[in-house]
């Protein structure tokens, strides 16, 4: 399967990475991470040379005990590591909700839009629309910025719902079949028990045609098993990793690429086998010193 991301393609026959660069300054991961457009645009590249097929840049957030922030703090966040990473021709993903935030990313260079909100504003997908970005599409039944945990009867049978309704919507602003991706919405307005359960039945949602984006990275359900923060859950985030992969998404949004990148690489091998030629540098062999 080929994603189209405006001038770019992204062959999606194997999982790939999604590397995530917060220019926040309470992201709940790092909170303490640079702010400074050339330092954020630098970990950007450096997110590639790890492994991640393209780089999703936050302005806000996405935590439930912060205010929104302004659309003119968003855009002045996002926009000037948007302008160097593209530059620089990585694919550039921008996480945003909102219209205004969604246009000028796009000038700035952005070829996909991860709007987490479930495209609780249209014009989102109309940007990409006249674009031809892609437009990641998010299940959630809480409004931007709000904790909410509501009852389903069964949760992937209502995501599934969700997300076919909401890709109609899309299709009839003018997105196109090859610009979609649609999104779980692991944890949001879901409970540690339903978001395992979307992973452990990723399948039902692939059967809606599209690629699956799991963001996993470090999330409360991983918490919730291993009784870490989010900065102990990166070995938890890689046992989400392998099952997302085997269940079916396309792409994984993770804070740790390299990581990610060597589990997966150890994991296709180990299922799929590995190329004859495939040795261990000699230098390697073990550490230096």
């Amino acid at each position: 399967m080929i994603l189209r991301l405006g001038d770019q393609r992204l062959d999606l026959a194997r999982p790939v990475l999604m590397g995530i660069v917060n220019a926040t300054p309470d992201s709940f991961s790092d909170p303490q991470g640079p702010k400074d457009p050339d330092e954020l645009a630098e970990r950007g590249r450096r997110l590639v040379e790890d492994g991640a097929a393209i780089v999703d840049v936050g302005g806000e957030s996405g935590r439930t005990d912060t205010e929104a922030v302004p659309v003119e703090v968003e855009i002045e966040r996002v926009t000037p590591v948007i302008e160097r990473l593209a530059a620089a021709g990585v694919p550039v993903s921008v996480d945003t909700w909102r219209g205004p935030v969604a246009r000028a990313s796009l000038e700035a260079g952005a070829g996909m839009i991860n709007d987490v909100s479930g495209l609780s504003d249209e014009s989102v997908a109309e940007a990409c629309a006249e674009t031809g970005a892609a437009l990641v599409i998010t299940h959630t039944v809480a409004p931007p910025k709000t904790k909410a945990f509501p009852h389903y009867d069964d949760v992937v049978a209502s995501v599934r719902d969700f997300l076919a309704e909401r890709m109609a919507a899309a299709r009839a602003a003018g997105v196109g079949e090859d610009q979609i991706v649609l999104d779980p919405g692991i944890d949001i307005a879901k409970s540690p028990a339903e978001s395992i359960e979307l992973i452990r039945r990723l399948p039902e949602l692939a059967e809606l045609g599209r690629p699956l984006l799991l963001a996993v990275s470090r999330k409360d359900f991983i918490g919730a098993l291993t009784e870490r923060p989010p900065s102990g859950r990166d070995a938890g985030t890689l046992a989400a990793v392998g099952a997302a992969a085997d269940a079916g998404a396309s792409i994984i949004r993770v804070h740790d690429v390299a990581g990610a990148r060597d589990f997966l690489r150890v994991h296709d091998a180990v299922e799929h086998g590995a190329d004859a030629s495939l040795h261990l540098a000699p230098d390697l062999r073990r550490e230096a010193g």
